[in-house]
């Protein structure tokens, strides 16, 4: 097992007003590329990474002037994929850009590929953008979908357009839609699943999310897209954006997605393998939002993978 170095000793950075307003955690992701998302975290849990001489949380929004105490970081590179092996990955994502622009690039991300380095992963979709436009000085993911669902994904190459598009995921002016497979006949009825989600960590450090009392107000809207003798293709558009969101409200109704291993059916798994199915069948089909330079509204729709649309047709040649 080698270590790498990510910094070899204390350093101080000043944030620049360009800089403010980021998360620290977030700046600290592109500032430590490499560094796993759980030692960013222990190294600011710890009280390591100071603000202004004073303990910060992870959700700290930085201000212009902050001085930043970073301490050394190394770190394992046991279980992490080159980059070099990985160079068809790149290749392969240009044909997966939808829209770019100079602030803006919109990625129809296949399943699999993790958003980000990190969890022992060296290699996510954000690093393979920055070795597919190595002259971009500047670029950030907007927000994240989990590494198994496949579909639309917002890249900043401005931090004024990341500013813009944050603002109006949070007053909540984005509509995303997902195409979900999911078990059974659901009810027309179920236009909407309300249930307070709560993350927990179990000690391999995986994130389970369960429907709790005390968790956080969570709201996904629902309507049918296509039934099937045992299944049922579903539009589900989340108010929130909580961590496996659909996932969980989908499980919940009694209803779980294709695939889905860690809230899904493994009866109802087998018999979509059986008919081809080899991923998650979770996309993001569709965003709505406004051009943060232009104002003009933007309507972006991701086609379906070559797997998923092969499942569709089998399972209406079953009907």
């Amino acid at each position: 097992m080698t270590e790498k170095v990510i910094s070899a000793k204390v350093q101080f950075v000043t944030i620049s007003d360009d800089e403010s307003g980021q998360r620290i955690d977030n700046f600290l992701l592109a500032k430590l590329k490499g560094v796993p998302k759980s030692l960013i975290y222990r190294i600011v849990r710890k009280g390591e990474v100071r603000v202004n001489k004073g303990r910060i949380k992870p959700e700290y929004k930085l201000q212009g002037g902050d001085i930043v105490r970073i301490p050394p970081v190394r770190v394992s590179e046991k279980n992490t994929t080159p980059i070099s092996t990985k160079l068809n990955k790149v290749a392969e994502l240009e044909s997966h850009i939808l829209y770019e622009d100079e602030v803006l690039i919109v990625v129809n991300k296949p399943s699999g590929i993790a958003v980000h380095g990190g969890s022992g992963l060296s290699f996510g979709l954000i690093e393979a953008l920055r070795a597919l436009r190595p002259e971009a000085r500047f670029l950030e993911l907007v927000h994240r979908i989990d590494r198994d669902t496949s579909g639309i994904l917002l890249v900043a190459k401005k931090r004024s357009a990341l500013r813009n598009l944050h603002e109006q995921l949070r007053v909540k002016t984005v509509k995303k839609d997902y195409l979900a497979l999911v078990r059974g006949q659901w009810q027309s009825h179920v236009k909407a699943v309300k249930a307070p989600l709560k993350k927990n960590e179990l000690a391999s450090g995986e994130r389970i999310v369960r429907v709790s009392e005390d968790g956080k107000p969570s709201d996904t809207r629902f309507s049918i897209e296509e039934r099937y003798q045992s299944a049922t293709l579903v539009k589900a558009s989340p108010v929130t954006g909580r961590t496996h969101q659909i996932r969980v409200h989908t499980q919940y109704a009694g209803h779980p997605i294709a695939l889905d291993s860690k809230y899904g059916d493994a009866e109802f798994d087998q018999k979509m393998k059986s008919f081809g199915l080899n991923r998650l069948f979770l996309h993001a089909y569709s965003i709505r939002f406004t051009h943060p330079r232009t104002e003009e509204e933007m309507v972006i729709t991701a086609p379906l993978d070559s797997n998923l649309k092969a499942i569709l047709k089998r399972l209406r040649d079953e009907n």
